[in-house]
């Protein structure tokens, strides 16, 4: 096998499109890897990483496009960037009806239009969404790379508006049963959610799915941190509360600072409808004293939720299948695992999933290391190694400048599978699949092929390893939730139904089944 590289100079291509150019150059003949990305610091690493950093990569700047290709000979390597410009430029979508060129234009075609969807360049987004606000309009701001003083700025000139600003970095939201960015196809029903998680409502809406979403209302990242103040949570909340489709609220989000916890809990205790509260990891004595339902997980909250929309009790619940069931799977799990292998490693594209995961496994097999940790001490030196324990928010920027995001770009979590596979203190791969509009159209088919190597490659170092995993999605999601579940199952995937069931069997397994007392 030989390593080649192309290097073509300040030439900037959108990561989708690179994302798609990649793949199709592995499918060449005699291409074994290829990888063709923006030549930014962590794309080197990746790259390092890989196998594919050559010398003249190294010397690239940010702003050159790199293809990269292990071959089985130069001739074939060669014929590969040969095809680069007609893959360049191939659309892989049809352009239908006018194509606006900007906000204006668009806006003088659908005047009634009160929704803004804003994915651009993070330096340009602020000035776009002012650009919609102005116009009386409603904002969804995808973007990422929105200084903070912006946010503030975009979100107190919308308040006094009265317009909702979700974002920036707003991954998701369903309004009137129309999903947006990362979205699920989700019933219509009583549940409200406001939730500064992506990950988070899409796994919330898609539990609660046999009852049903009124509104699913993003706030972006950072609402309930002190400088923003929880602007968007609260008006959203407001609505909710006012909104004659919703009958039970859903609140998301990791812990809030403690001043704006209080301020949201205070205006929490004053709703007319019932609400649970996620706040992951927040004390739950203060929510009920809000007068609110607390909730440990996502699915607690899903499951309470709609145990209140039916008018029943809430209920606790740590597993939907029967105990006996759990433990043969676990006796399964174990049986071949050899003595060295101990640790967990986590591999997630859903950073609510890799933070509620990590206070789980904390509570039952002590410290994760993260590159999101949950104490500061647990802070990857190299968020590209692992340490004993760890759990990887994949879709932080350090994985995510210049390329898609790991919902839709698997290439470089394969990467890191095999990675974690060669290690022979890893006992379980921890997984989260994400299904829904947005997201990569067959992800257990991209994922497959590389938890089925993983395994074997265990197997050639005479152990067993086990994967676990999460499906987040429905029935009615265009990847189809029965199909993919199916994928995972043949490759010999332990399938949970939610990810915080899916911890709980890797804390299982990992430790033979020693922390049955604590989960019980």
């Amino acid at each position: 096998m030989v390593i080649s590289c192309l290097i073509r100079k300040n030439e900037y291509r959108d990561s989708i499109v690179l994302m798609r150019i990649s793949s199709q150059l592995e499918g060449m003949e005699g291409i074994k890897k290829a990888s063709v990305i923006m030549a930014t610091d962590n794309n080197k690493k990746l790259l390092e990483d890989a196998g594919l950093l050559t010398n003249e990569i190294k010397m690239a700047g940010p702003n050159d496009l790199v293809i990269a290709v292990e071959a089985e000979t130069e001739e074939l390597a060669m014929k590969a960037f040969s095809a680069l410009d007609n893959m360049l430029a191939e659309k892989p979508w049809k352009e239908t009806g006018l194509v606006c060129r900007t906000f204006q234009s668009a806006a003088a075609i659908a005047p009634d239009a009160n929704l803004v969807l804003i994915s651009v360049p993070g330096p340009f987004a602020a000035r776009e969404a002012m650009n919609a606000l102005n116009s009386g309009k409603h904002v969804f701001i995808f973007s990422n790379g929105v200084p903070i003083e912006e946010e503030v700025r975009l979100k107190k000139f919308a308040e006094k508006k009265n317009l909702l600003v979700m974002g920036p970095d707003c991954g998701t939201a369903i309004i009137n049963g129309v999903g947006i960015g990362f979205s699920n196809v989700v019933r219509r029903g009583p549940i409200g959610i406001v939730g500064a998680s992506g990950t988070g409502m899409q796994q919330v809406s898609c539990l609660v799915d046999e009852v049903g979403v009124s509104q699913a209302i993003g706030t972006g990242s950072r609402d309930l941190t002190e400088a923003v103040g929880a602007i968007t949570t609260c008006m959203g909340l407001r609505l909710l509360d006012e909104d004659p489709d919703t009958r039970v609220v859903v609140v998301i989000s990791k812990p809030p600072a403690p001043k704006i916890a209080r301020k949201v809990l205070k205006l929490i205790s004053s709703m007319k409808k019932p609400l649970v509260v996620n706040f992951l990891g927040y004390p739950p004595a203060e929510i009920e004293l809000a007068g609110a339902t607390p909730a440990a997980t996502l699915e607690e909250a899903a499951v309470k939720a709609m145990a209140l929309a039916r008018g029943e009790k809430p209920k606790e619940m740590l597993f939907t299948q029967k105990l006996g069931k759990i433990r043969a799977i676990v006796e399964r799990e174990t049986e071949s695992l050899s003595s060295c292998q101990r640790y967990i490693r986590g591999l997630f594209s859903g950073g609510t999933f890799c933070y509620e995961a990590m206070l789980i496994l904390r509570d039952l097999i002590g410290k994760v290391y993260s590159n999101i940790p949950l104490d500061r001490r647990l802070e990857l030196a190299d968020a590209h190694s692992s340490r004993e324990n760890t759990c990887i928010d994949m879709g932080t920027g350090i994985f995510t400048a210049g390329r898609p995001h790991p919902m839709i770009d698997f290439r470089f979590r394969k990467e890191r599978l095999l990675k974690e596979a060669s290690d022979p203190e890893t006992a379980v791969i921890l997984l989260d699949i994400v299904l829904g509009h947005g997201a990569n159209p067959d992800p257990a088919g991209e994922i497959a092929p590389a938890i089925k190597q993983a395994k074997e490659i265990a197997m050639r170092g005479g152990r067993y390893l086990s994967v676990v995993a999460s499906v987040c999605g429905t029935r009615g999601d265009p990847q189809n939730l029965v199909e993919q579940e199916k994928k995972l199952e043949e490759v010999g995937v332990v399938l949970m139904p939610s990810n915080a069931q899916a911890a709980r069997m890797a804390a299982l397994i990992a430790t033979r089944g020693k922390v049955w007392r604590r989960i019980k």
